[in-house]
């Protein structure tokens, strides 16, 4: 799982927990450790949700200041399906 460069430091201080990916299916599974700078990404949660869903509080979870922000980060691609994803970061 990987995140925007200005969105690392906050993941690894544990100031970030979820994200909001807009994918075709979902690309992690629960349980699975995804390698992140030094150490890793440890998927506790995966729930689908809409957009009608995203709220200004979700957004800030997630590492930024506006819904805008958000989507403008999350929506590329052919993807359709907005996925919340729940992690923990872990050090080596």
């Amino acid at each position: 799982m990987q995140f925007a460069k200005h969105l690392r430091e906050r993941v690894q201080l544990g100031e970030i927990t979820c994200s909001l990916r807009v994918w075709m299916s979902p690309r992690v599974k629960v349980g699975n450790r995804y390698r992140m700078e030094e150490g890793h990404v440890v998927i506790e949660r995966i729930r689908p949700m809409d957009f009608e869903g995203i709220t200004p509080e979700l957004a800030r979870r997630s590492g930024f200041p506006s819904v805008a922000e958000l989507l403008r980060t999350a929506v590329h691609g052919k993807g359709r399906n907005v996925y919340l994803v729940e992690f923990r970061y872990e050090d080596c």
